[in-house]
């Protein structure tokens, strides 16, 4: 079948049963538009800004599972797209952009909107392309999807010039590819399952900290079994809420620099830490030079870049979190008559002291909005079962801390870029996944603005999202370290002349509410999520001095969190 390079662009898609591409159009992409134009199979969503596009791809993959697909133009079309693609890399989730480029001839001569995408791009993409011929375009898709969604997953660009897509050859789409270069990753060797169980048996104060590779992995159930045929405690990271029940007596909560005092306590007096699908990065350990003194580590990822990279392991297992689970289970059972069901009960004991604490515990109040309990309404109004996303700053972490996530996919946020303006296309891109679900963005005033013209891409799709605006006029998270680490010297994180967001939200088309009373909270949330097909702008207007607590300040260790002023201390 004879087709331009442009048909095969979509035909290619089609193979790797992509239902939507996420995207703005431009010169360079435009033969690749007009294909999209002549069929019916590929859905293609027009957002309002190149970084919606790579934020809703992303949050669809964060949904699904399956890699989300970006398509840009040249120039600012993809320099405008590389905030969302570092956002996907530094959380490993798989996408696909496609790039148009200046025609073959014109690249290196300065040629209008051109700019080098692999080359901007190289740092904070799993593996990119640009390709040189139309018969290079099928097998180079087939190469990125293979890239971007195994292994440790990640974003690949495919970068293609605009003559190439006029081009016409026979199409005929691979059935598998082999890279070299690429090798599939190994599974684990029985004999490191062996070691591994052994260490486990042998522990006395264990704990098991798991991040987003189980969930990247699918890999809650052997998970579950996991803990619970051990009865270990076990902590998940930021990215990895929603792999342990957070209602389960063996879960400690969320860790690192604003988990729970008992999750961090119980990492730093650990004799054995048990790490899976986690990398240790600074928000977990705090000070490397204080991080569980006496613990041995026993590290599973799929990464091997990441063992020994930030914390030594004394015992390492490369390979995937769901497949080496599922042999530490398969080994367990086989050594069942070794498990210890009374695991040191003083262990429990302690734990249980330090989660006596309450160290998530607030002063509620009548007269202003508390940010923590709009999150637990929303948690009562949702039944728990929502899809959450969230921009970055404090709202982030009081969804995380107070939003209990039972079930992987459903906590959506942007972990290692730390990224504002993720949270609402991300939220577009899960409501496209989940069109019956639930979907809420809990975000803040600074956030919000930073990509509130894809309220317009809602309203045509008929998006019908949640967003609950915690609004107390501060760039909050700024502010709160301003608060600890600079006398109160507020620099630039109030923010002034705030539109008013219902109006705004009713000018593209949508409901708004303001909030400003504690009393209406409820009522409020249980309206808005009444509105099925509506969406819905919450403004709430809440406490500007809230800080986040726990916190492990910079330069310190889990044995030296600043918790609330005026909450329980430890004894």
């Amino acid at each position: 079948m004879q087709l331009t390079g442009a048909d095969i662009v979509v035909e290619s898609l089609k193979h790797e049963g992509v239902e939507l591409v996420f995207g703005y159009p431009g010169g360079a992409a435009l033969h690749i538009y007009d294909a999209f134009h002549r069929q019916d199979d590929v859905e293609h969503i027009l957002v309002r800004h190149e970084q919606g596009a790579t934020h809703a791809a992303d949050g669809f993959a964060r949904a699904t599972g399956k890699p989300g697909v970006v398509l840009v133009t040249s120039g600012p079309g993809v320099t405008n797209a590389i905030t969302g693609i570092a956002t996907a890399y530094m959380d490993s989730i798989p996408m696909v952009v496609l790039s148009g480029q200046v025609m073959k001839p014109l690249i290196g001569y300065d040629a209008f909107q051109e700019i080098d995408a692999v080359g901007i791009s190289r740092p904070c993409v799993k593996h990119n392309f640009l390709i040189q011929s139309v018969e290079e375009i099928a097998p180079t898709i087939k190469k990125a999807f293979h890239v971007a969604s195994t292994g440790r997953p990640g974003p690949v660009l495919v970068d293609i010039p605009k003559d190439i897509t006029a081009e016409v050859t026979t199409f005929v789409y691979p059935e598998s590819i082999e890279m070299r270069s690429y090798p599939p990753v190994k599974s684990a060797q029985p004999s490191e399952i062996v070691a591994a169980v052994e260490a486990i048996l042998n522990s006395s104060q264990p704990i098991v900290y798991t991040g987003g590779g189980v969930v990247l992995a699918n890999a809650q159930e052997e998970l579950r079994q996991f803990v619970r045929t051990l009865g270990f405690p076990c902590t998940n990271t930021l990215m990895g809420l929603g792999a342990y029940p957070h209602d389960d007596p063996l879960f400690l909560g969320m860790l690192g620099m604003h988990g729970t005092y008992e999750a961090n306590m119980a990492m730093n007096k650990a004799d054995l830490i048990i790490a899976i699908g986690a990398r240790f990065d600074d928000r977990i350990t705090g000070t490397l030079n204080g991080f569980a003194p006496d613990a041995k580590v026993l590290h599973v990822d799929i990464d091997p870049s990441v063992i020994d990279k930030n914390i030594m392991s004394d015992i390492a297992i490369v390979g995937d979190a769901k497949n080496v689970l599922t042999m530490m289970n398969q080994e367990l059972a086989r050594r069942a008559e070794d498990v210890n069901h009374e695991l040191s009960r003083d262990w429990w004991a302690q734990i249980q002291d330090w989660r006596g604490l309450d160290s998530l515990w607030y002063e509620p109040s009548d007269s202003v909005i508390k940010p923590q309990f709009v999150v637990q309404k929303l948690f009562e109004a949702t039944a728990g079962q929502a899809y959450v996303t969230s921009d970055v700053g404090q709202h982030q972490m009081y969804a995380a801390q107070f939003y209990g996530f039972s079930d992987t996919h459903r906590w959506i946020n942007s972990g290692g870029l730390g990224t504002m303006g993720f949270g609402l296309p991300a939220a577009m891109g899960v409501k496209f996944a989940h069109r019956d679900a639930d979907v809420a963005c809990v975000t803040g005033e600074g956030s919000i603005q930073m990509c509130i013209q894809e309220l317009a891409t809602c309203k045509q799709y008929d998006l019908p999202i949640k967003v609950i605006n915690l609004n107390n006029r501060y760039l909050g998270m700024v502010r709160q370290w301003q608060e600890f680490s600079y006398e109160k010297r507020y620099s630039h994180s109030y923010m002034d002349s705030l539109p008013d967001f219902v109006k705004l939200a009713e000018s593209y088309g949508h409901v708004g509410m303001l909030i400003d009373k504690p009393a209406d909270v409820e009522a409020a949330l249980k309206e808005a999520f009444a509105m099925q097909d509506r969406l819905v702008f919450m403004d709430f207007i809440t406490d500007q001095t809230e800080n986040v607590y726990p916190m492990i300040e910079a330069g310190k260790s889990h044995s030296e969190m600043r918790l609330r002023p005026n909450g329980p201390k430890p004894e």
